[in-house]
C-alpha cells in the first residue's frame, strides 16, 4: 500500500499574512490618495487643478500706530515681494492663476483671532487664534476688482485685482 504524500510544495509568498499585508498597503495608499488628491481641488473648482500656484501669504496683525493691518507677501515665479503694512491693501493676480492664499494671524498684541474672505472666489477661512494659519487655493477665473475682508475686524479690507494676461 501506498501513502498519499503531503504537498509541501505550497506557495509560501501568497500566506494568510502578506494577503492581509497587502491588502492593509491597497487601502491606506487609496486613502491617502483620495485625500491628496481633494486637497488638489481649489474652493470654486470641481476637479483637482496640477499646477503650480501663485503663493500669497496674508499676514494678519495688529500695531499700535496702524490697528488691525494685512500685510502681503508674494512669490511669483521664485520672486518674492512684500508689501508695507497697510489697511487696504491690493494684490494682484492673472486670470486663469491657481492661487494659493496662506493666510497667518501675527497679532502677538492683541492675540485676537482673525480670518479672510473673498466672496468671489468663494475663499472663506476659518477663525484663525494666534500664529495659526489656513491656506486655500482657488483659480482666479473672472476678470475684475473684488474686495476681501475680515469679519472679525471690518476695518481690516483690501482689493484683489484679476487681470487678463
Amino acid at each position: 500500500m501506498r501513502k498519499k504524500q503531503k504537498n509541501n510544495n505550497k506557495n509560501k509568498f501568497f500566506t494568510k499574512g502578506t494577503i492581509i499585508g497587502i491588502a492593509v498597503i491597497a487601502a491606506a495608499a487609496s486613502v491617502g490618495g483620495y485625500f491628496a488628491l481633494g486637497s488638489m481641488v481649489p474652493v470654486n473648482g470641481t476637479a483637482p487643478v496640477l499646477a503650480t500656484p501663485t503663493n500669497l501669504y496674508i499676514l494678519a496683525t495688529h500695531t499700535t500706530q496702524d490697528g488691525y493691518i494685512f500685510q502681503e507677501q508674494s512669490t511669483r515665479q521664485g520672486k518674492k515681494s512684500l508689501s508695507t503694512g497697510a489697511v487696504d491693501v491690493s494684490i494682484h493676480v492673472i486670470k486663469g492663476e491657481l492661487v494659493a492664499i496662506h493666510v497667518i494671524n501675527e497679532d502677538k498684541e492683541t492675540q485676537s483671532q482673525q480670518d479672510l474672505n473673498i466672496d468671489e472666489f468663494n475663499v472663506h477661512t476659518k477663525k484663525l487664534n494666534y500664529f495659526q494659519a489656513q491656506t486655500i487655493n482657488f483659480i482666479a477665473d473672472k476678470t475684475g476688482t473684488f474686495k476681501y475682508y475680515s469679519t472679525i475686524h471690518p476695518e481690516m479690507k483690501g482689493t484683489i485685482v484679476v487681470e487678463e494676461r
